[in-house]
């Protein structure tokens, strides 16, 4: 596999992700998409370098999770495998048994980074908690983390844990939603909790529209395409990683020519500005 990719701590967990890994939500991830087709652009992003899988149990319910299984077959100790709990199964008794259908969905003995997939409104954050550190201390899940969590959210679930550390949050950041900035991301920062970018390039939106002109003239300066420069400015904010979701070969490269360098202040400037 390769090593092209720069690794990052986990939180403060003793687990190393790649700063770019492999989202599966949507089309190519539903019952009736070609598993095959599926199976083969994840190994392909194995082979590239992106170890990091993120899966839920609600992705096409569960479909998404046996693609995943299927994909990492003979290489489990190679990759990082993250899913998540769906926020109605959030009870003691039912993140137990999430746990153990994704386990089986998977075709593994352990989920690398297991992911409250968001807050519920009447389970309490410690319960929820509770049965997440029993997973621990059963090995079926090796960290914790959480999505779509608020500032306030998150200070819960960390208090809620009485031997474990929350380890990251997943929301949904971009140049086009940079809404977690005012607050979440600081924080995430300050608390060493790595932050999950879903939805990265807003589903291509960053190609079309005010952005779109910036993002071509600084790719131009960097032999970078479009998509490679949105990612890279991600990549370039401290405790952040990010989760692309691409089924094409051509895709998958793309995505990988994000790493390995790095965006000048000004230009990173210059985009923010754009957006603004």
């Amino acid at each position: 596999m390769s090593e092209l990719i720069d690794h990052v701590r986990l939180g403060k967990s003793g687990l190393y992700v790649p700063v770019l890994g492999m989202g599966t939500w949507g089309d190519g991830f539903r019952p009736g998409a070609s598993v095959s087709r599926s199976v083969k652009a994840l190994r392909k992003g194995l082979d590239l370098g992106m170890v990091l899988i993120d899966t839920a149990e609600s992705y096409g319910s569960g479909f998404s999770e046996k693609v995943v299984g299927e994909a990492i077959k003979g290489q489990r100790d190679k990759v990082i495998v993250a899913t998540k709990v769906s926020a109605s199964h959030l009870g003691y008794d039912d993140v137990l048994r999430s746990a153990e259908k994704s386990l089986k969905h998977l075709n593994t003995e352990f989920i690398d980074l297991y992911q409250v997939h968001s807050p519920s409104s009447w389970i309490p954050v410690k319960e929820t908690m509770k049965a997440m550190e029993h997973l621990i201390d059963e090995g079926k899940i090796r960290s914790i983390g959480v999505s779509n969590f608020s500032v306030d959210q998150i200070k819960e679930a960390q208090e809620a844990l009485s031997k474990c550390d929350l380890v990251s949050n997943q929301v949904e950041y971009s140049l086009l939603d940079r809404e977690i900035e005012y607050d979440i991301l600081p924080y995430c920062q300050y608390e060493k909790i790595t932050v999950i970018a879903y939805t990265p390039i807003k589903q291509g939106e960053i190609l079309t529209g005010r952005i779109s002109g910036r993002l071509r003239e600084i790719g131009d300066k960097y032999e970078k395409t479009p998509i490679q420069v949105a990612l890279n400015w991600l990549l370039t904010k401290p405790e952040v990683i990010a989760i692309p979701k691409a089924l094409k070969i051509e895709h998958l490269e793309e995505n990988v020519g994000a790493t390995g360098w790095m965006l000048s202040n000004k230009d990173i400037r210059l985009l923010e500005a754009g957006v603004c």
